[in-house]
């Protein structure tokens, strides 16, 4: 499952020191502004001008009385030491007030904000880390705050790719001029988040191929103190109905639960934009995994009054999976539940909260978009590096305090732009941040026969690869009739991977081979180029149904950095209510999967970890690219070149450490565990 999908004016990540030329543009604007202490000055925003969306109707002003609440995300001081020092490897943990202290704002640029604030009868909460202040009130008064005019907006219901959920209709309010504030203030604010509430994801949940019957020999084993049926829940796939028991089997887990260390004294935190249904992880536990109660908690955190009421159309089915996958991995650890409205300013209140409580040893989300959508965006002048910043300095403290975070790639493959209409090789974000972990997502062995109106066609996968649809082609294409170039198209569905074009390459990953020379098999050849949202892109593709392996290199930051079984026809089983009351199917069942199911695995990882060492082990990635490069690595590289392993682009190249549809492979989670504890 993934959720992916949202606007083309979302979730914005860029490294301030690697913006498009465009962006740095807007950034020298914005600096250029003469120190006149009540001289206006434009601030960066997050989510950009709705105006600018497709079939949007424009229907007056916003009523001035609305309530709102806008987030002032602060400049975090020495942020060059800041960076280098997360890059290089946290060695001591900051707590929230050692952070606040020396990288959060002064307590006076605080003080003026919300001095400035309160003269226009706003409110104002200021997080423990000195970096996000929350403010709140209505229209009417962040317009004559900001200087700005908010509108009403009606935005059409947008499809998902490949036949998957995608943006529903929506009625928001967005601003029709850049917000400003007079020099004394705007010199240390960031960014203003919260002026438009458009929603920016949506949940495009990834089951199984549809409209195929698959049947395999042997009886698929139930999961663990059940009787399930497995090929009744999954269309017939027998190895559709994965457990977080299976998982920790094929990474090999197990071997820290015989040592006793199950996530006891851990707490896992899930931020999400769509609400949990409440109870499904304890069910799911108990009633599928049969793991004993020990008296752990899930605790939902409500963030800027929460999401709304659980749905699946909202991406329950998402939230329901990240508490149970992760819990499920370290089943001795408390989870809390970050749920905020699905908006830019939920984005940056969600993290920081996470960050401010320090509770949680490790983070992950399961939300992103296309660098391509972005770029588009800030290219046109509708977006700036507002929620870019945000994103990179919420990182930024997790990291600082010891707090792993994980974010999924998504699955469209290396062609993850398909939401705004093109056929681009596009990216993650905010995966691409360089101070977070990239999940990407593998295909386990397995072996089917599938079954359809024109006949049946064998499916086998003889050893772990790139997760990408591109060996499914054929057998639809076979028991279907359709021709093989149409199934191609309609079914670009896989890991993301590749390169940034906004990140700079990491410290961590310089000299690793294969991050910056790469094999690819180009089945698609993007083709009939045109203007989309400002950028001159393809939108069709050319198909070669037997390509030839081709070599490049590329720069930026590549991703992802690890990766673990996604792909659904391999995938988990889930439950859900959400998915009885989106009509999707019985609140139990198999057959979905998605990068969003490697990033909270990767977070209970983290847990148990953290239980058998005693102590945090941090943001993973200075530490696990040098493992890598080290004799005994605790990964194993994907480094098959062709297409027997790819993400419908990027392969394998023999003799590398590195690949950008796995990255640096899956990991042996024991060896990886005795590595953090610098016993190997």
């Amino acid at each position: 499952m993934k959720l992916l999908g949202r606007s083309a004016r979302a979730l914005a990540v860029l490294s301030a020191t690697a913006l498009t030329t465009a962006a740095s543009a807007v950034t020298a604007q914005l600096a250029s502004a003469t120190p006149s202490p009540n001289q206006w000055t434009v601030v960066p925003q997050g989510a950009a001008n709705v105006a600018s969306l497709p079939g949007v109707v424009a229907f007056g002003p916003t009523p001035a009385s609305t309530p709102e609440t806008v987030s002032f995300v602060l400049d975090e001081q020495n942020i060059g030491q800041l960076e280098a020092s997360v890059l290089a490897g946290v060695n001591d943990d900051l707590s929230v007030s050692q952070f606040a202290q020396t990288y959060g704002q002064s307590p006076s640029n605080i003080a003026e904000l919300q001095g400035y604030l309160a003269g226009f009868g706003i409110t104002t909460q200021v997080y423990a880390d000195n970096v996000d202040v929350v403010a709140t009130g209505t229209a009417g008064e962040f317009d004559n705050a900001l200087d700005t005019q908010q509108q009403q907006y009606y935005v059409p219901a947008r499809p998902g790719p490949a036949g998957q959920l995608g943006t529903p209709a929506q009625t928001v309010h967005g601003n029709t001029a850049p917000p400003e504030l007079p020099w004394r203030v705007a010199q240390f604010v960031a960014a203003i988040l919260g002026l438009v509430n458009y929603d920016v994801a949506s949940s495009t949940a990834v089951r199984s191929v549809q409209g195929v019957t698959a049947t395999a020999p042997g009886t698929a084993s139930p999961a663990a103190g059940t009787a399930i049926d497995c090929p009744a829940l999954t269309d017939g796939l027998p190895d559709a109905c994965n457990t977080p028991e299976t998982y920790a089997s094929n990474y090999h887990l197990t071997p820290l639960y015989e040592r006793g260390a199950i996530g006891s004294g851990q707490t896992i935190g899930i931020v999400t934009f769509a609400a949990l249904d409440v109870g499904a992880p304890e069910y799911f536990w108990s009633n599928v995994l049969g793991v004993p109660n020990t008296g752990r908690t899930v605790t939902v955190d409500n963030i800027d009054g929460g999401p709304g009421v659980p749905s699946f159309a909202s991406g329950s089915s998402e939230t329901d999976l990240d508490v149970e996958q992760s819990g499920g991995v370290a089943p001795g650890a408390n989870a809390v539940v970050y749920q905020a409205p699905n908006s830019d300013y939920g984005l940056a209140d969600a993290f920081f909260t996470a960050a401010s409580q320090d509770i949680a040893g490790s983070v992950s989300c399961s939300w992103g978009e296309s660098e391509t959508a972005l770029e588009s965006a800030v290219v046109t002048g509708e977006e700036s590096p507002g929620l870019q910043v945000t994103a990179d300095e919420a990182f930024l403290e997790l990291d600082a305090q010891g707090q792993a975070n994980f974010l999924s790639t998504g699955d469209d493959a290396a062609y993850l732009a398909q939401d705004i209409g093109t056929t681009n090789l596009a990216t993650d974000t905010p995966a691409d941040s360089p101070f977070t972990t990239a999940s990407g997502a593998t295909t386990l062995p397995w072996s089917a026969t599938f079954s359809g109106p024109k006949g049946n066609a064998p499916v086998v996968v003889t050893s772990q690869r790139a997760w990408g649809w591109d060996y499914l082609w054929q057998p639809v294409a076979t028991v279907t009739g359709q021709p093989l170039a149409d199934v191609a198209e309609s079914l670009v569905v896989g890991s993301n991977g590749g390169f940034s074009i906004f990140e700079q390459e990491p410290p961590y990953q310089l000299g690793v081979p294969g991050t910056n020379l790469f094999s690819a098999v180009p089945y698609l050849t993007p083709t009939d180029y045109q203007e989309v949202d400002g950028l001159y892109l393809p939108t069709e593709w050319d198909f070669n149904a037997t390509p030839g392996v081709v070599q490049g290199y590329g720069n930026g930051r590549a991703l992802p950095d690890v990766s673990t079984d996604g792909d659904p026809e391999t995938g988990y089983l889930e439950y859900s209510p959400s998915f009885v009351t989106g009509g999707v199917g019985p609140a139990l069942e198999g057959g979905w999967g998605g990068t969003s199911f490697v990033d909270p695995e990767l977070n209970g990882d983290t847990a148990v970890i953290d239980s058998w060492l005693g102590h945090r082990v941090g943001f993973w990635n200075p530490q696990i690219y040098q493992f890598a490069t080290q004799p005994g690595s605790p990964f194993t590289p994907l480094d098959q070149t062709g297409p027997n392993n790819d993400n419908i682009y990027y392969t394998g190249t023999p003799g590398t450490l590195f690949d950008e549809a796995t990255g640096l492979g899956y990991p042996d989670l024991a060896a990886l565990a005795y590595d953090f504890a610098g016993e190997r």
